[in-house]
């Protein structure tokens, strides 16, 4: 039985979710629409991690050398657009996506040469339910809008990507998930202990709560609770620092995402653009901004000409979690009875959560869902350590 804050007993719940980021809350809205009671604890707040950042870019894998982890990000990349139109009409609010497609300076000819063998490759693999998407190369960028030497060999635009604001689709998430039956989120309450094995949850307000089965979906903080339950050689995962900021332009929100080696330049519905992001291994602070940021303005900047001067009217700074490897881990922990994983993803997780979230609440419920690539699985990441 759980307990709630005056000490009256209440039943138990189906599912335990902890953490309130977009894995979290894609895995709580789907168990709840499938008639789950279920619970989403956030220590903090609601996209407080990684999912509220700024830059929202959804983007494919490249098209070339198929395997089964790029069909799913196609198969996910491609329903996610129906996904977030559903929601939005259930909920009146607006996710700001659009499919605006990628462009991707091309600056050598070798990389030229890469990106044609790669488009055939595209013709043969991006095609779901009567849609085909391309990857196109082009002579030239659209006009003015990337430096002339970052495209002396042209350019790539492929017609698959999109972006989102990762603030507004949480938002969206969370008025979707609240207003379902037996549906309940708790900001500002954590976990402070966990035994699946015994269905037992003791939040941080010494709360008892028992559940069926417990989703850890708490981003970086997910790796020491996992190291602690099931203790191995190495660690299940860690910590990656990002960096990002929002300038203050007037651009095109039609614009296609600018991506080049590491380098994201995102246009929002708004017309100010997110620049990110850096990838820090290594740091003393995880939630401050420094000169690493600076760099990648002035990479940004030097890149797309129209850039230049615009306000930055945030910085930001925060951890995503990167698992033992960079897929994603999810799914049932191979020797925790009732524990399930919804972490990892690094730089993917805006784009695929929902159809995650669809496999692990199909392994809860027994009934149809994707098939999850092996790569993904939590097995497979803990037999890697």
């Amino acid at each position: 039985m759980g307990q709630s804050k005056d000490g009256a007993r209440s039943e138990p719940l189906d599912l335990l979710i902890v953490g309130g980021g977009i894995m979290g809350l894609w895995t709580a809205l789907k168990a709840a629409e499938a008639g789950l009671s279920t619970l989403l604890v956030e220590r903090r707040r609601i996209g407080a991690g990684a999912s509220g950042g700024l830059l929202g870019a959804l983007m494919p894998h490249t098209p070339d050398r198929w395997n089964a982890k790029k069909q799913f990000q196609f198969d996910a990349l491609v329903s996610l657009e129906a996904e977030i139109a559903a929601l939005e009409a259930a909920t009146g609010r607006d996710a700001l996506y659009r499919r605006t497609g990628r462009l991707v300076p091309l600056a050598r000819p070798e990389l030229r040469r890469t990106a044609l063998l790669q488009a055939g490759d595209a013709k043969r693999h991006w095609q779901a339910e009567g849609r085909s998407f391309a990857w196109q190369v082009l002579d030239a960028a659209p006009a003015g809008l990337l430096a002339e030497a970052a495209i002396s060999e042209g350019a790539v635009l492929d017609t698959l990507a999109g972006r989102v604001s990762p603030r507004a689709l949480l938002s969206v998430l969370v008025a979707a998930f609240s207003r379902l039956p037996r549906a309940r989120l708790v900001e500002g309450e954590g976990v402070e202990s966990l035994d699946p094995a015994a269905g037992l949850a003791c939040l941080t307000d010494g709360r008892r709560l028992s559940f069926g089965h417990c989703v850890l979906a708490a981003g970086p903080e997910t790796f020491p609770f996992l190291d602690h339950l099931s203790p191995r050689s190495r660690p299940s995962g860690r910590p990656v620092k990002g960096q990002a900021a929002l300038i203050d332009t007037r651009l095109d929100p039609a614009l296609p995402i600018i991506f080049s080696s590491g380098l994201y330049v995102v246009v929002h519905e708004d017309g100010r653009a997110a620049i990110g992001s850096t990838s820090e291994e290594a740091f003393s602070d995880p939630l401050t901004t420094d000169e690493q940021l600076d760099v990648l303005l002035a990479r940004a900047i030097a890149l797309v000409p129209a850039l230049e001067g615009a306000a930055v009217v945030e910085r930001w700074a925060g951890l995503r979690p990167k698992a033992v490897g960079r897929d994603p881990m999810v799914g049932p922990h191979p020797d925790v009875e009732r524990l399930h994983l919804m972490t990892g993803g690094f730089k993917i997780s805006f784009g695929i959560a929902h159809r995650l979230a669809e496999a692990v609440v199909s392994g809860l419920t027994g009934t149809a869902g994707p098939d999850l690539p092996p790569s993904f699985l939590c097995a497979t990441h803990l037999a890697d350590r």
